[in-house]
């Protein structure tokens, strides 16, 4: 009978308790502007995707590059929308998981797809299994990333375990566009693809690792800072805007060797270079 459903169930004799609409809308609510961003890292994927399957052979890397371009506004899309989250307070579980079905697709398939269209279809043998390799391993380190995540961890708040796959996709992306131009966006890439080739094998075992990186995630602008670490950040910003293709590559590589020999820098470079607020809370409560 209509109504009969919105009744409490009865258990010996005693209603048992509705569960209120308030409570339903807890498990379902989503936040806009942070899952908003995470759509467009989403769509940026599928649109680097259908720019991909427009390259064709022995033509220009155009398409490659618009591919490029997009993949990189879904990692800018990524690094807005969980600070946005935290900004604003509104962090929940369905962005959390929505955030790591987007990446899977933008910085997991449109990465391996990109490299394996321009360089990897040349290995005919190990080809097609560096680019699954990659995709298989960003999706672990998703999954490794989500569970870690649920259990809180105070100490790991302001450590990634492992290299997080969107710093994996922008420094594959952004290392290939370098190589476009230092061949100048010519119709192959010469020698420098085995360098790519290995790249992804090397970001495949980084990112199931334990090695840690810094998230970042906290960083706290108004601290004062040291007159050279101002000076190198001016530096770097004009460098990225007269030569982005070679300083933007510099940056990932440069922060792909930071998690490696992280362990062995001292703790007050460590807070000078990661400038996390997190980070500091836990060095000062030991």
């Amino acid at each position: 009978m209509p109504g009969e459903s919105e009744q409490p169930v009865t258990t010996g004799g005693r209603p048992t308790p509705a569960v209120s609409d308030q409570e339903n809308d807890e498990r379902i609510r989503i936040y806009f502007l942070p899952n908003l961003l995470t759509a467009g890292n989403l769509a940026c994927g599928f649109f680097a995707l259908t720019w991909i399957f427009k390259y064709e052979r022995g033509e220009t890397f155009e398409p490659i590059l618009v591919a490029i371009r997009l993949i990189l506004a879904a990692f800018a899309c990524d690094f807005l929308d969980g600070r946005l989250a935290r900004l604003a307070r509104k962090e929940s579980q369905f962005g959390r998981e929505f955030d790591s079905l987007a990446d899977i697709v933008s910085f997991g398939v449109a990465p391996a797809f990109l490299v394996y269209r321009i360089v990897l279809y040349q290995f005919e043998r190990t080809g097609w299994l560096v680019a699954a390799v990659y995709l298989v391993c960003g999706g672990i380190r998703l999954a490794r990333f989500n569970v870690l995540t649920l259990r809180k961890s105070k100490q790991n708040g302001g450590e990634f375990v492992g290299f997080p796959i969107p710093s994996a996709a922008a420094l594959v992306v952004s290392v290939t566009m370098f190589m476009m131009w230092l061949e100048g966006q010519d119709r192959e890439l010469g020698p420098s693809r085995y360098a790519l080739a290995g790249l992804m094998v090397l970001l495949s075992i980084l990112m199931v690792s334990n090695v840690r990186y810094p998230t970042f995630k906290y960083i706290d602008w108004t601290p004062t800072r040291s007159v050279a670490a101002f000076a190198a950040a001016v530096v770097v910003g004009l460098l990225l805007a007269v030569n982005f293709q070679v300083m933007l590559a510099a940056l990932f590589v440069a922060y792909l060797l930071y998690g490696l020999v992280r362990p062995w820098v001292s703790k007050r470079w460590r807070r000078e270079i990661e400038s996390d607020e997190e980070t500091e809370a836990d060095s000062a409560e030991k």
